[in-house]
């Protein structure tokens, strides 16, 4: 005859293994001791008529009127503090307009390497030129109405960042 087990007890015994020193069999170990459950409060006095409506942000659906979808913002550029100031900027508008924010998601950077030599007839010393250039990409969501975001990206874009915008809609679950 056993007890009845604890109200947040498993249902299953829980058994930890733990391997032998030959690797072949298993040994039981007792399970942990789990903590006496927290005393329940008591419900509170706030009816769904006193609490406090609930707040909407901005660019979400019924707010606005749109429909509510998932923008996707590619920003790259060989320029990091130009394409930082421009993450930056879009981050900031996005926050206040109270939007659902992801980002900026640094991508890995792309690095194009040519090799060529330096001589032009192929006489001489073989002498090479190395030469690199850094593509660095940024990705930002925003998770909003399109009127919202065309509000959102309509900020000064540095020269040579070049972005790219692409739009779901958001499915709800």
């Amino acid at each position: 005859f056993l007890p009845d087990p604890p109200p947040h007890a498993p249902s299953h015994p829980v058994i930890l293994f733990v391997s032998s020193p030959s690797g072949h069999r298993y040994v039981p170990r007792k399970s942990p001791e789990l903590p006496p459950p927290l005393p329940s409060s008591p419900p509170t006095a706030m009816s769904a008529a006193t609490a406090p409506p609930p707040m909407k942000k901005a660019g979400y659906e019924g707010e606005s009127g749109g429909e509510m979808h998932r923008i996707r913002i590619t920003l790259t550029s060989r320029n990091v503090k130009a394409l930082e100031k421009v993450c930056a900027a879009l981050v900031r508008g996005g926050k206040a307009k109270e939007l659902k924010i992801k980002g900026p998601v640094r991508m890995p950077t792309k690095t194009l390497r040519v090799t060529t030599r330096k001589s032009p007839c192929g006489e001489g010393t073989n002498t090479w030129d190395r030469f690199e250039m850094r593509v660095h990409k940024r990705v930002i969501d925003l998770f909003a109405s399109i009127e919202v975001v065309k509000e959102v990206t309509s900020i000064q874009m540095e020269p040579g960042v070049d972005v790219e915008v692409s739009m779901t809609k958001e499915t709800k679950e």
